[in-house]
Parts: C-alpha cells; structure tokens; sequence
C-alpha cells in the first residue's frame, strides 16, 4: 500500500494524481485533513510543556510543505 498525501492548497497536482493513480489498487491519494499546528502559543513565562512533536513521521510535514506532497507507506513503521 503507498498513500500519496497532497497539501490542502494544492487541488490540481491531488485530481491529477487522483487521475493517474485511479486503477492503483494500492494507491490512494488523499489531502492533508490535519488543520495546521493544534499547539497553541505559550502564554508569557510559562514553560512548554511538551518535549517534543509527537507526529511520527515528521519527514511529511517538510514534504507537504516543501514541494506539496508527500508518499507515505502504512504497512511500514515510522523512521
């Protein structure tokens, strides 16, 4: 199975791979449903909390972000 994630402000490059990848069995290709970064701003002197992102695959975010898209395989563990 290959998921090919596509960011929200890109619904050309999503219906084309939509298109290409249509009679794929194993790939499926959908937008980012996430609604951006659920952290709120920290109030003035209080520390975070949070040690870290807890996203497992943070190599998604850059991609989205970056080029936008990103291929994500769900049978395999995050790196």
């Amino acid at each position: 199975m290959m998921l090919f994630i596509v960011a929200r402000d890109q619904p050309d490059l999503y219906l084309s791979l939509q298109r290409e990848f249509e009679d794929e069995p194993d790939i499926e290709v959908m937008l980012d449903r996430r609604l951006g970064e659920r952290r709120r701003e920290r109030l003035h002197g209080v520390p975070e909390r949070r040690r870290s992102d807890r996203r497992a695959r943070p190599h998604v975010d850059l991609h989205l972000r970056s080029i936008g898209w990103a291929v994500v395989h769900p049978e395999r563990p995050p790196i």
